[in-house]
């Protein structure tokens, strides 16, 4: 599976999103990298319309683990990545009426990261629009922290283009045939050739593996809806509230409030727009819990998370197609798992295994293998 002319193996990488950025940036420290982009500009679905949100108290089980794995990389990204700080700090407080589900979820936040749980006058001390006559209880993780997606994914773009890989946009991949033990990949009028493919299309990736001759995994893409509002208070001092049964959330952004209903609707992939019985629904939702008074709604958008069968992500080679590798399956959680999951798949890629601080950690290759839905 090497490049005979420069010893390097070749790899395209299908999607300029967060999970192709950060995948292309670490394989081309060893590989000869291709990234294709079907739209004019990286990110222009998902990566660009997230909450942008570090937790380990929300997140359980495997997107929990690479969030941890992924926070040492956010906190101190190497020099020159970035030019200015990848993360600042945004408190998360998830709050309920349903005590029982907040103390349970408490318990477990507790085994992963630091939280606190607060009563009733705990939560108005920590955001006063909190209706207490409504909400009665909650978790506090101090340690939550808002990611600069814009300077995490061009870090990662330019990063691996600084390390001699090809950026490539507005090339919507046509063509996937495996020949020679390689593939050639489609792309406008050009023919690329490679030993391994990376399908990181996001919500297109079961597409991607149709038209390569494999297996769908089952993917299913949700819509979820948000928005922003003008607050008549100082929101400076307010952590990001998550309703325990997310039915709801709000986040301060600066001037701004935004605002989601956390919905999950299931649909085809395209280029989602919001709907506005979704977006009222969460401002009724949210000024129930409140004491806000949402009058004016400034920008509205939506985008799609993608999950798995079984909601967690999938990060390995096909079992079946050589030299198809998913990475896919991120749902809500890829931007804070993004450096993990790039590191895993160039592990697996380069040398056949996970990083050793992410086995460590009790990660292992079954775990994220696409195997588990064959």
């Amino acid at each position: 599976m090497r490049d005979a002319r420069n010893g390097l193996m070749r790899i395209v990488v299908i999607g300029g999103g967060i999970a192709g950025a950060s995948a292309a940036y670490w394989l081309s420290e060893g590989a000869e990298v291709t990234l294709v982009e079907a739209e004019a500009l990286c990110g222009y679905h998902t990566t660009g319309r997230s909450a942008a949100l570090l937790t380990e108290a929300w997140e359980h089980g495997v997107p929990a683990m690479l969030a941890s794995g992924s926070r040492p990389f956010l906190e101190d990204p190497p020099d020159g990545f970035a030019d200015i700080p990848l993360l600042t700090p945004l408190p998360v407080a998830i709050v309920g009426t349903d005590g029982e589900a907040v103390a349970t979820l408490a318990d477990a936040a507790a085994e992963r990261t630091e939280v606190f749980v607060l009563d009733a006058g705990g939560l108005a001390d920590l955001c006063p629009v909190i209706d207490t006559a409504v909400v009665t209880s909650g978790v506090l993780e101090p340690g939550g922290r808002e990611i600069d997606v814009a300077a995490l994914h061009q870090g990662f773009l330019r990063g691996a283009s600084q390390r001699g890989a090809d950026i490539v946009t507005g090339a919507r991949v046509e063509t996937l045939t495996r020949r020679d033990g390689g593939w050639r990949v489609g792309v406008r009028d050009s023919t690329l050739e490679a030993q391994v493919i990376v399908n990181a299309a996001g919500a297109w990736c079961d597409e991607v593996a149709e038209l390569a001759g494999v297996t769908p995994l089952g993917l299913q893409p949700m819509r979820r809806t948000a928005f922003t509002f003008e607050p008549e208070h100082d929101t400076s001092s307010w952590p990001m509230v998550i309703d325990v049964h997310e039915d709801y959330y709000f986040k301060p952004e600066r001037t701004q409030v935004m605002g989601s209903l956390s919905e999950e609707h299931p649909m085809p992939p395209h280029d989602v727009r919001p709907e506005e019985i979704d977006v009222a629904l969460a401002i009724d939702r949210i000024q129930h819990a409140t004491t806000l008074e949402i009058r004016h709604v400034k920008r509205t958008w939506a985008g799609l998370r993608t999950f798995s069968p079984d909601r967690d992500p999938v990060n390995g080679f096909d079992p079946v197609v050589p030299g198809f590798y998913w990475l896919a399956g991120q749902g809500g959680f890829g931007i804070m798992t993004s450096p993990a999951m790039g590191r895993i798949a160039a592990g697996m890629i380069l040398h056949g295994s996970l990083p050793d601080d992410l086995a460590a950690s009790g990660l292992t290759a079954e775990m994220l293998s696409p195997n588990r839905f064959r």
